[in-house]
């Protein structure tokens, strides 16, 4: 069984440097481990989902200037996610403010062909 995702959850993306902690905006009044449960919807990139230190890969068009440059050697850029949709599956039976709730099996993509998933939940809670 998948865990539930809570506020703070580390998430990473496979063309970023360092993972980073999912942020889920105020007013979420569902908790679990005492902590602000996530949903498929918090995947607004700035917001939700921050940057991961620095971008490896060329679909990202300032890391394709910057490698250019670099006479073809590879020039990760700072991060700037570009999620364009949420997150994929969450839960089937779960939901909070009307979404599904995420869990730790979705991931969600970046436009520059990065995928982003769930690291560490921050709970123990099984969701069914």
């Amino acid at each position: 069984m998948p865990k539930l995702v809570v506020v703070g959850a580390s998430i990473a993306c496979d063309k970023g440097t360092s993972p980073a902690s999912l942020s889920v905006p105020p007013g979420n009044d569902a908790e679990g481990g005492g902590k602000v449960v996530a949903t498929v919807q918090d995947f607004v990139p700035m917001v939700n989902v921050p940057a991961f230190g620095m971008c490896t890969t060329q679909a990202n068009p300032q890391v394709a200037a910057a490698t250019s440059a670099a006479q073809g050697v590879l020039t990760p850029q700072p991060c700037v996610p570009v999620v364009t949709s949420p997150w994929s599956p969450g839960a089937d039976d779960v939901t909070v403010r009307g979404a599904k709730a995420l869990t730790a099996d979705s991931t969600c993509s970046c436009a520059w062909s990065g995928s982003v998933s769930v690291k560490d939940p921050g709970t123990e809670i099984d969701v069914e």
